[in-house]
């Protein structure tokens, strides 16, 4: 079951192969109506039926609230009271002024889990090249979700080009993403205020890269690494696990299986290294669906493996 509901890219086929193609610099009008986020989230007050079948009371639980969709009526959850909502056109037109202005360009946007939770994704415009084939491209995710899974997240991720392979930039020392929580109204312009003093984080970035191209990785470290990185909590929720089965799947993308791996720039390096990692987690860990996975990949699981990883190569370069 994909948990994509509808979808609209520009480009290249997306990660999944979802989605409406739409010609690039299309108006944000378009966008809402071919990602499917050209509904609103409307709200009615907690009811509920107290006594037998037919002759039951009616009585409201004011303390709650049920969203539902004002196209289909269909319900998303229930919240508090106090819960702000965030509207999917909200996210589309966070972009306006940052496509028109700045020349970021919106590649991607979209709708999970019946519409309780949605994304827009815009190039940033800023690129670079390692070793003279391998492009690793800058991007603006900004996310949502009605029914408390997530806070309105704006991050800055990468994707290397070879592979897909995603990847959130920490700004400075700070994670890298900028979380709005459902019990503050979201303010698009302060978000982008705060997003602004981070835009130069792109240089470091480059930076960092390079330097993990430059460094060679022997075998021990590789193990040693993979071994940090590559755990999950035992059953008494205390001991961390060795995953020997991702150990296996990355260490084959790492020594040539993954792609890009055989280029100049990560046969060998800690730069390869990092990529084998993402490279597993966002396209072969084990998921319900493609979209649990790529969900997992941004915001759950996945993501912590993710700067696991990136903290011990990090480490490596220091």
């Amino acid at each position: 079951m994909h948990l994509v509901e509808t979808m609209a890219y520009a480009g290249e086929k997306p990660w999944h192969g979802l989605g409406n193609r739409l010609a690039p610099h299309q108006p944000i009008e378009a966008w809402k109506r071919q990602a499917g986020m050209d509904w609103k989230i409307e709200e009615a007050e907690v009811r509920y039926v107290a006594g037998g079948h037919s002759l039951g009371v009616i009585h409201a639980f004011p303390e709650q609230k049920v969203l539902y969709r004002s196209d289909t009526r269909l319900p998303l959850s229930v919240v508090s009271k106090r819960f702000q909502v965030v509207q999917p056109g909200q996210i589309l037109e966070f972009y306006r002024d940052l496509t028109a202005n700045s020349g970021f360009e919106l590649e991607t946007a979209g709708v999970l889990r019946e519409g309780r939770k949605f994304w827009a994704l815009a190039r940033t415009g800023q690129s670079t090249t390692l070793k003279g084939r391998d492009r690793v491209d800058g991007y603006l995710l900004l996310a949502t979700a009605c029914d408390g899974t997530l806070a309105t997240t704006a991050q800055f991720t990468s994707v290397r080009v070879v592979c897909n392979n995603t990847l959130s930039i920490a700004l400075g020392n700070a994670s890298g993403a900028i979380k709005v929580p459902h019990r503050s109204q979201f303010d698009p312009d302060a978000v982008k205020r705060q997003l602004g003093i981070t835009v130069s984080s792109w240089d470091g970035f480059v930076v960092r890269m390079k330097a993990l191209v430059e460094r060679p990785v022997d075998p021990d470290s590789v193990e040693g690494v993979l071994r940090r990185v590559l755990t999950y909590n035992g059953p008494d929720g205390k001991a961390t696990v060795v995953n020997e089965q991702a150990m296996a799947n990355v260490r084959s993308l790492y020594e040539g299986g993954g792609r890009g791996a055989l280029m100049a720039s990560s046969r060998g390096t800690a730069w390869g290294l990092l990529n084998s990692v993402t490279e597993f987690v966002d396209h072969h860990r084990r998921a319900r669906s493609e979209d649990h996975r790529r969900d997992a990949a941004w915001f759950g699981p996945g993501a912590q493996i993710k700067q696991r990883a990136w903290d011990e190569v990090m480490k490596l370069v220091a």
